[in-house]
């Protein structure tokens, strides 16, 4: 039996989406905070169970059964994701599941300017001192995330950031194909995977993109870190949150999210979506 977390989200409510296109709903289990959220998987035939990180006792039970483990990655930059992850690995072990897969992220590492790397690469050594075989999927900065990260340059075309470097910006829907792809191969992927798109643009080869999209001219405009809070404060953006993002802008400049990996396209049989394709959508958060 598969158990995912998280499948009211978009990441692994389309994975359990992919998973249904390639076994039965029978080997199918969603371990979610709020069930009732989770209808429309029950409605289908996957069994629903009640399974929250901040809830250690929910877990054992959520997660009895398992041969294979997908956990979400935590997403509230407030929380103390460790911890979180932590709770849901310590009740893998007790459940006895057989392996354990995590959302992780391709930039994962202890000394990244952007926080939740260093809570990725530090979960990561949780499972690999867990004793559980284990997949870390290792996940392109997703691509949709470039609709906040651009602004509303669309009104004023303009791209202001911080600082520049590239990024291999990688759709969520790709990223959950393949995380039910490797899920369906039952084992044959193991320890870190890196799942990325075929290319990492900067912020300025954005900006060309998307004046080849718009067929207007919208320029990259470098502000320098200061200057960038200090606008993100203005327009109402609370300083934590500016600094969060500053985060990964650094993290950027410094080739954390530069590189590609082609297992993403094997695994999918295409190309991956590229940047080129989501602009040329509407928006979509």
């Amino acid at each position: 039996m598969i158990i995912i977390t998280g499948a009211t989200g978009a990441l692994n409510g389309a994975t359990v989406d992919q998973l249904l296109e390639r076994l039965p709903a029978s080997e199918i289990t969603v371990a979610v905070r709020d069930v009732d959220k989770a209808e429309r998987f029950a409605q289908l035939g996957v069994a629903v169970r009640h399974g929250d990180y901040a809830d250690p006792d929910s877990l054992p039970a959520a997660f009895a059964g398992a041969d294979q483990l997908l956990l979400v990655s935590a997403s509230d930059p407030g929380a103390d994701a460790v911890s979180l992850h932590r709770a849901a690995i310590d009740a893998a072990v007790a459940a006895g599941v057989g392996r354990v897969l995590y959302t992780s992220h391709q930039g994962a590492g202890l000394d990244s300017p952007f926080s939740p790397a260093r809570d990725h690469a530090q979960t990561e050594q949780l499972l690999a001192d867990s004793g559980i075989p284990w997949t870390s999927l290792r996940n392109g900065f997703y691509a949709h995330s470039l609709n906040w990260l651009m602004g509303n340059w669309r009104e004023t075309g303009i791209i202001t950031v911080p600082c520049d470097g590239p990024v291999s910006w990688t759709a969520r829907e790709d990223a959950a194909e393949a995380a039910a792809i490797i899920l369906a191969s039952n084992g044959a992927y193991d320890g870190l995977t890196t799942l990325t798109a075929s290319t990492a643009p900067t912020f300025t080869d954005v900006a060309g993109i998307a004046s080849d999209v718009t067929g207007r001219a919208i320029q990259c405009k470098v502000l320098g870190e200061d200057e960038w809070i200090a606008a993100q404060v203005a327009q109402g953006t609370q300083e934590f949150m500016a600094r969060f993002s500053l985060g990964i802008y650094q993290a950027a400049q410094k080739g954390r999210f530069g590189g590609t990996d082609p297992l993403l396209t094997d695994l999918l049989g295409r190309e991956p979506r590229t940047v080129r394709e989501l602009l040329a959508q509407p928006p979509v958060w």
